[in-house]
């Protein structure tokens, strides 16, 4: 199977932290990119923040040496994702607006299209019930942001096809990620131990064990973290992280998933991380 960008044209839904992140890492990959959401302003800032990503991933050296930037379009219109050969949902972390997405675009998208959902929690195979061709749907989770790690944690469903399994593993391979598959569960591998220790982290400010710095200075320095739980949450966005540990909360009934008071209070100040320059950490002050 070939692995050459042009083969590629990805439409993404979403033009948030990690729909920006993967049309960055798209384009410098050489692939062409629609990217759909909602609104023209909304368009217009993720067209800046994907030429600040792209920039950075260059700088850092993350992306093929030599290769022009494919074109990025972006529309408001589902309908232009429709020759695309890979859909990437990546909309926010609520169960019923990722299927209504994926129920909208399988229908429009033509049969044996890629379809993938860039979920951190919430089971394929349940998003696969909202899908036109549950067996076209594959979880890839991109890590934040995805134009730096290469790494990424493919799932599949329990109706995820074998032919959906080689068309994900040839775009990851032109997009030089390496891919880890896990099977359907919630949280997978990676959310299913990372945000429960966030949580407990969190906990731990809230309870005046340590304050925030310790807590991740702890992690980083004995654990050998290269960055602490608590300014991972805020990479992360802690409106997502909310909407993340309810869903594991949910289908697991485990306690250490259910949002602690404080990750809950920063949400409702808005206080949700980098993007709006404060959570656990006060970015107006702390360099980034």
């Amino acid at each position: 199977m070939s692995t050459h960008p042009h083969d590629h044209r990805l439409a993404v839904v979403g033009g948030g932290v990690m729909g920006t992140n993967i049309s960055a890492l798209a384009l410098g990959h050489g692939v062409p990119v629609v990217l759909v959401d909602v609104s023209e302003e909304v368009l217009a800032q993720a067209r800046e923040t994907i030429a600040v990503k792209l920039r950075h991933a260059q700088l850092m050296g993350k992306l093929p040496a030599g290769r022009t930037p494919a074109e990025l379009v972006t529309s408001v219109s589902m309908t232009d994702a429709a020759d695309a050969t890979t859909v990437i949902e990546a909309v926010t972390e609520v169960p019923e607006t990722k299927a209504k997405v994926i129920g909208e675009v399988s229908g429009i998208a033509r049969p044996g299209t890629l379809l993938i959902s860039n979920t951190s929690c919430i089971p394929i195979d349940e998003l696969a019930s909202a899908a036109a061709r549950a067996d076209e749907l594959v979880g890839v989770h991109f890590m934040n942001p995805a134009y730096m790690i290469e790494m990424v944690e493919v799932i599949r469903g329990p109706r995820t096809g074998d032919a959906t399994m080689a068309a994900v593993t040839d775009l990851l391979e032109t997009l030089g990620r390496t891919a880890l598959v896990v099977d359907d569960a919630p949280g997978f591998v990676i959310n299913r131990v990372l945000h429960p220790l966030i949580n407990s982290a969190a906990k731990l400010v809230q309870d005046g064990v340590a304050p925030v710095e310790v807590v991740d200075g702890l992690l980083e320095g004995c654990l050998g973290h290269a960055t602490g739980p608590l300014r991972t949450a805020d990479l992360i966005g802690l409106d997502n992280l909310v909407d993340s540990l309810n869903v594991l909360y949910a289908r697991t009934g485990d306690p250490g998933c259910r949002p602690c008071d404080l990750l809950l209070d920063l949400v409702r100040a808005g206080k949700h991380g980098r993007k709006t320059d404060e959570g656990f950490y006060d970015y107006r002050k702390v360099a980034s």
